[in-house]
């Protein structure tokens, strides 16, 4: 059971979209469920099949992290893990129920017993965070609505408040540890007028080890334990899934003398009747590791890695050396985003150029009153007009059980593509319509700092319903940009460049501007995208189209008079 919401502790499944046994595609439905806001659409990560459902319709309240279901991989015999997940899943409900109960088996030192704070989901598409300050310390007093901490998620700096008045015992996250999953237990809080510095710590994923059999040989099932809680790199088998990839390098097995039954090549199946039939054993890792062994222990993280050939004088070192970079949270769910969104949504493009002397008449106008306005400014009130115009193509993306559907929005509420160093992220300026000319150039420039200082709240690069990508103030010339899910359309602006065109009295130039709109083509047709385009190449060149505001030309400003 994800958790679905800052505030959701349980939620209840509502609907399971998919049925055991049925294919799931990243993205696909699989279930909904009531959260304590609403009902949300729980999506699929990865493709699979879903072998077995362990809470059905209308099971009641369910815990967050309490397990609702599991997922084959794909290739594998469904009906096989789902018989051979039946008999361990209580110990998977163990640790779920466990966690927010601070009993005696669990913790450790004082007898105060606390309330732990858990690392929330301050997005849909969190999964992890790092706490990136702390703003109270181990015994200050916290009132409701006060910041305890200020979390990076894979958008932005969310600060997270808390919900009633405490006291701040036990920090158990340091700052700036990444990876914290959702769900980890990152601080302990008791009430006010108890013993803070007596509060119970506690020790869950410890256990306790027996002394008796301290020089007995470890099982196979001990080893395969400490192999898979370590960080291992595996050598890719091509055709091969990535769990029959690492019994492979387990077991130290020839994928040559596997035989295979699966669709692709050897699947999990094949290299399970395999052990049982050789009667192999998991390989031990020891400080100094064989050369057959294929698997290596990560202990150093983002540490320089230098490449080894091995040779009959021993090893030798390359002099070609590399930095291994992990990606930053933003970016890995940028990077799944955009996969989602070219597989899921097939792309149109339509091209059009447009005037752009008009409207740079009009940002000159607008600096002689005082008052900077910039191209982009423009171009995102032109097409907040175009929209109302076309509302054809302010749409939003419906996700159901029967497919993917849309529905018109009705507002125009813009996205604007920042770059900021973690990654891409686009801030909202809502109602464009309603804003004149100077509004919108304020609210770009507030979301934009804001952005780069990682300070946008939720709502305000969550949403939106048509998102404009410009690259002119680069140089470039004309681009393609992916669309930003569950919009239906995304506009990509160029820079303006001066042509030479006929003219009576001689030569003449104009400044021309290429804007390339792409378009998922199952809800919007080439016919719809043109309209689009043709009316935003019109209001362009004629902004006495757009609601702009009063252009305060008629008074000038002094100090601009006087440069």
């Amino acid at each position: 059971m994800p958790s679905l919401s800052p505030t959701m502790s349980e939620g209840q499944i509502v609907q399971w979209s998919k049925k055991e046994g049925d294919e799931v595609q990243a993205g696909d439905v699989i279930c909904e469920i009531q959260t304590d806001k609403a009902v949300v659409a729980l999506e699929s990560d990865e493709d699979g099949v879903l072998a077995k459902i362990f809470q059905p319709e209308g099971s009641g309240t369910i815990k967050v992290g309490k397990l609702i279901a599991i997922l084959a991989e794909d290739g594998e015999d469904w009906k096989e893990v789902a018989n051979n997940t039946v008999d361990t899943s209580s110990d998977s409900l163990l640790t779920s129920d466990s966690k927010p109960e601070l009993d005696n088996a669990q913790t450790s030192g004082g007898s105060t017993k606390g309330t732990t704070i858990n690392m929330p989901a301050l997005s849909p598409t969190m999964t992890e965070g790092t706490i990136i300050s702390w703003n109270k310390k181990e015994g200050e007093k916290i009132e409701a609505g006060d910041v305890i901490c200020e979390i990076q998620t894979d958008k932005a700096v969310v600060a997270m408040e808390a919900d009633d008045d405490a006291i701040l015992a036990k920090i158990l996250i340091p700052e700036n540890e990444g990876g914290v999953q959702i769900g980890t237990m990152i601080c302990i809080t008791v009430e006010e007028g108890e013993d803070w510095k007596d509060v119970q710590i506690p020790s869950v994923g410890t256990t306790d080890t027996p002394t008796a059999n301290t020089n007995k040989p470890p099982s196979t099932e001990a080893i395969v334990s400490k192999v898979a809680t370590q960080v291992i790199h595996v050598e890719p088998i091509p055709g091969v899934g990535p769990a029959s990839n690492l019994r492979i390098a387990q077991y130290g097995i020839n994928p040559g003398s596997v035989t295979s039954t699966g669709p692709k090549g050897i699947v999990k199946e094949d290299i399970m009747r395999h052990i049982n039939e050789k009667n192999l054993h998991p390989l031990e890792l020891k400080d100094t590791k064989p050369a057959s062994l294929s698997l290596e222990v990560d202990t150093h993280k983002e540490t320089p890695i230098v490449a080894k050939n091995k040779s009959k004088g021993g090893d030798r070192v390359n002099t070609a050396n590399y930095t291994d970079i992990p990606l930053t949270t933003m970016r890995s769910v940028i990077a799944k985003r955009l996969v989602q969104s070219k597989q899921g949504s097939p792309h149109g493009y339509a091209t059009a150029e447009c005037n752009i002397d008009a409207i740079s008449k009009i940002r000159k106008d607008f600096f002689l009153s005082g008052i900077k306005i910039s191209l982009n400014d423009l171009v995102i009130k032109a097409a907040s007009t175009a929209l109302q115009y076309v509302p054809e193509v302010n749409l939003n993306v419906v996700r159901n059980s029967d497919g993917d559907d849309f529905q018109i929005m009705p507002n125009v509420d813009i996205s604007v593509a920042v770059a900021t160093n973690e990654g891409l992220i686009t801030p909202i300026v809502k109602d464009v319509p309603s804003l004149t000319l100077p509004g919108i150039s304020s609210t770009v420039k507030d979301l934009a700092l804001r952005a780069r200082n990682g300070q946008l709240k939720l709502d305000e690069f969550q949403g939106g319903t048509f998102t404009i990508s410009n690259l002119g103030m680069f140089g470039i010339n004309e681009f393609t940009a992916i669309i930003n899910p569950p919009q239906c359309a995304i506009l990509a602006v160029g820079t303006g460049t001066e042509q030479v065109v006929p003219h009576m009295n001689g030569k003449a130039t104009q400044t021309m501007m290429k804007c390339t709109l792409s378009f998922d083509r199952r809800f919007i047709d080439e016919h719809m995208a043109s309209d689009f385009m043709s009316t935003l190449q019109r209001v362009i060149e004629h902004p006495e189209y757009m609601n702009i505001g009063a252009v305060p030309i008629i008074r000038r400003s002094r100090a601009v008079a006087q440069l």
